[in-house]
C-alpha cells in the first residue's frame, strides 16, 4: 500500500516535540517509551483507524487501548493533533484538575477507549472489546499497544490465549520492543525473548518490523486485516527515546523529565515546524 510518509513524518515530529515539551513543563512523566511509540500511534490515527473526533463514542469506531499506559503523553499529543480536544490542553499534563493525568482516563479524556496504567490489563480489555465486536457482528477493529517489559505480566498471556481461542482476527496487538524498562534491559530484568515465538505458540499470526518505518507499519496492519481466524501480533523493533540523541537507548529516561535546557536541546534536534 502506498503511504504518504512525508505527511506522517511531519506529524511524528510534532508529536515528539509535544512529548518533550509537556513532560518538561510537568517535571514528571515517561519520555523514553512515549518517544519510541510515536510512529505506531501516528500510523494508526492519521492513516488507518476509523475514528471521528466529532463522534468519539461512535459504536462503529475502531478501538485503541494503550496497554503501556505510562506512554500517555504520546497518545495525548496524537489525540489533540487529531482534534479530539484543544492542543492547549497539553500544557496541563499531570496538573491538579487536568484531564491529562499520568495515565489515560476514559472518564475524562475524549478519544480514550480504556483507562490503563496497571500493566497487563490493557490487552485483556482489548480482547474483551474484540470479542464483543464478534458477538455483536460489528466491523470495527481493535488495536492495542504493549511494552516489552509489560510482557512479564502473566495476564498478558492469559489474554493472548483467549484471543487465539476465540479466533479474534479483528484484534491487532503491537509490541513496542525497545529492549528497556525502568530497571534496565528487559532481558536482564525478566527476559521476554523470543517474543515472536511466544505469540506464535499462543496461536497468533506474528509479524516483525521496524517500528519507526511507516511503510512497514502500514503493511503489517494490512496483513493483519487480511489474516483470518487469528489475532495478529506486530513486534515493533524500536529505540527508547527515539529522536533525542541523549535519551536514545538509555533506561534512565524511562521516567525522568528533562530540564528546560535539555528540552531546548531536544526540540532543536527533533526539528520541524510547530
Amino acid at each position: 500500500m502506498e503511504v504518504n510518509t512525508k505527511e506522517l513524518q511531519a506529524v511524528a515530529k510534532t508529536v515528539r516535540k509535544d512529548i518533550v515539551t509537556m513532560i518538561t513543563q510537568s517535571a514528571s512523566g515517561h519520555p523514553g517509551g512515549s518517544l519510541s511509540e510515536v510512529e505506531i500511534l501516528t500510523a494508526l490515527y492519521f492513516k488507518e483507524m476509523n475514528v471521528n473526533p466529532q463522534k468519539p463514542q461512535d459504536p462503529d469506531r475502531d478501538r485503541f487501548v494503550l496497554s503501556k499506559g505510562h506512554g500517555a503523553p504520546g497518545l495525548y499529543s496524537i489525540l489533540a493533533r487529531k482534534g479530539f480536544f484543544d492542543v492547549s490542553e497539553l500544557n496541563n499534563l499531570r496538573k491538579l484538575g487536568s484531564i491529562l493525568q499520568g495515565h489515560p482516563n476514559m472518564n475524562y479524556v475524549p478519544g480514550i477507549d480504556m483507562s490503563t496504567g496497571s500493566l497487563g490489563q490493557g490487552i485483556s480489555a482489548a480482547v474483551g472489546m474484540a470479542l464483543a465486536g464478534k458477538l455483536d457482528k460489528k466491523a470495527y477493529r481493535v488495536y492495542a499497544l504493549l511494552g516489552d517489559g509489560e510482557l512479564g505480566e502473566g495476564e498478558v498471556w492469559e489474554a493472548s490465549m483467549s484471543a487465539a481461542h476465540y479466533k479474534l482476527d479483528n484484534l491487532t496487538a503491537f509490541v513496542d520492543f525497545n529492549g528497556l524498562q525502568i530497571d534496565g534491559k528487559c532481558e536482564e530484568v525478566m527476559n521476554p525473548n523470543p517474543i515472536d515465538e511466544k505469540f506464535k505458540a499462543f496461536g497468533w499470526n506474528v509479524i516483525t518490523i521496524d517500528g519507526h518505518d511507516f511503510e512497514q507499519i502500514i503493511n503489517a496492519i494490512e496483513e493483519a486485516k487480511n489474516t483470518k481466524d487469528k489475532p495478529t501480533a506486530v513486534i515493533c523493533k524500536t529505540v527508547k527515546g527515539k529522536g533525542v540523541s541523549f535519551m536514545e537507548n538509555q533506561a534512565g529516561w524511562h521516567g525522568s523529565a528533562p530540564s528546560k535546557e535539555q528540552c531546548e536541546e531536544a526540540l532543536k534536534e527533533i526539528g520541524g515546524e510547530n
